[in-house]
């Protein structure tokens, strides 16, 4: 038989590729960097309600490594943890809930890890596929081909796999109404310290009159970066901030003038209360910055082709990262796609059946989960009208889709 292709080595691709490995399938994974340190290495990724799914599909000396990767392993995962949404006008709580099991995880360490063990393809960008008589015939923008059983694609929002089976129109993704500006912190202990009085690993809250919302997350300490004990020892951070732009304008074009707007936000009018608003103000000026355009497509059918192709992760179901569901799903994804490939394999199913029943499943498990990333995004940015029933704190107990996740294994 024909090795299954994979095109896309993301967290979610790699997951995959772990989950066919382990199960015993031939595969083939292919992506267009030319290698894994060649793609930037991102933010911090939330592990919650999907860790017994990600735990099905990885090997044991693998997923053991997971506490180690997270973003402060001193306090990451600690019971009786809490999760706190900031008025950021006096720093009290808006709202202060207990927080289930989860692992905050430090994303360029936790793509090394699923990498473990893996022969994975540099450097072939996916341009196209024909059908053949018994599967695909994959093909790159070198000249290359590849054959195989079937091609899942795990590439991404803006999937090339997606508009080649609905076209573009149908592949548009929706644009919200949202600024979104990310700062990567590199501080000393001391700068540092503000952010992580709040909370040592991650925070959200919204200033009631301006309605800007921030969003910080710890990357890494001096403990897990390997400067503690140094002259330069240092902490790295994720500092989020948005807002709706009908309400206080667009992002600005140049990285200065992005700073900037930060620093006026937590300044102007009532402000920040004054120990964030000191630490917003002492953010170095050098500081790299990424502006990400807020987009989402709920899920929709796709042609699988009589059980040749496949939408994974992102490319299937894009949104937000307000309600931090996006790898879960994915993870989710792998977990009962190799479940569904497993039944074909074996005799138990057709190929297009195992390949429909998993389309039906991810479009009835992500669908509404789009719309409410959505929803969440939206009601951040108004802490006045921000009730403890708001998809923002929705997932916050996670049990029903825990539940769900222990069940495709």
């Amino acid at each position: 038989m024909a090795p299954i292709i994979i095109i896309g080595a993301g967290l979610v691709g790699l997951t995959l590729a772990q989950a066919l490995k382990k199960a015993g399938f031939e595969f083939e994974i292919y992506d267009r960097d030319n290698s894994l340190e060649e793609r930037p290495a991102g933010w911090g990724i939330t592990m919650h309600w999907a860790l017994p799914a990600l735990e099905s599909c990885l090997p044991a000396h693998v997923f053991s490594r997971l506490l180690s990767i997270q973003v402060d392993p001193a306090e990451g995962g600690k019971e009786n943890d809490c999760y706190r949404f900031l008025d950021l006008e006096t720093g009290q709580d808006k709202y202060r809930f207990p927080s289930s099991t989860h692992y905050r995880l430090n994303r360029k360490a936790f793509r090394q890890l699923l990498s473990t063990g893996l022969d994975i393809n540099w450097g072939k960008r996916f341009t196209g596929f024909n059908p053949t008589e018994d599967g695909v015939l994959v093909k790159f923008d070198d000249g290359s081909t590849v054959e195989g059983s079937m091609l899942l694609a795990v590439d991404g929002k803006n999937s090339r796999t997606k508009r080649l089976l609905i076209g573009d129109e149908k592949a548009k993704l929706n644009p919200l109404p949202v600024a979104f500006v990310g700062i990567s912190l590199r501080l000393s202990p001391e700068k540092m310290k503000p952010f992580r009085d709040i909370h040592p690993v991650l925070w959200q809250g919204t200033h009631p009159g301006s309605g800007y919302y921030l969003f910080f997350s710890m990357l890494s300490t001096p403990q897990s970066n390997g400067s503690a004990g140094t002259d330069d020892e240092f902490y790295e951070g994720q500092f989020n901030m948005s807002w709706l732009i009908d309400r206080n304008g667009p992002l600005p074009k140049s990285p200065a003038d992005q700073l900037a707007r930060v620093k006026q936000a937590a300044a102007s009018n009532t402000g920040f209360f004054p120990s964030l608003r000191q630490a917003i103000m002492d953010i170095p000026d050098n500081s790299p910055m990424l502006e990400i355009k807020l987009e989402d497509w709920p899920t929709e059918n796709w042609p699988s082709i009589e059980g040749r192709v496949s939408l994974v992760g992102d490319a299937a179901h894009t949104m937000t990262m307000y309600r931090g569901e996006a790898a879960n799903h994915g993870i989710c994804d792998a977990a009962r796609l190799r479940d569904e490939l497993v039944l074909w394999r074996d005799g138990k199913q057709s190929k297009d059946r195992a390949l429909d029943k998993y389309q039906m499943e991810v479009k009835s498990r992500t669908h509404d989960a789009v719309i409410m990333s959505r929803y969440a995004c939206l009601d951040c940015h108004d802490l006045n009208s921000l009730k403890v029933d708001s998809p923002v704190f929705q997932v916050v107990g996670f049990n029903a889709l825990a539940k769900q996740a222990r069940a495709y294994i």
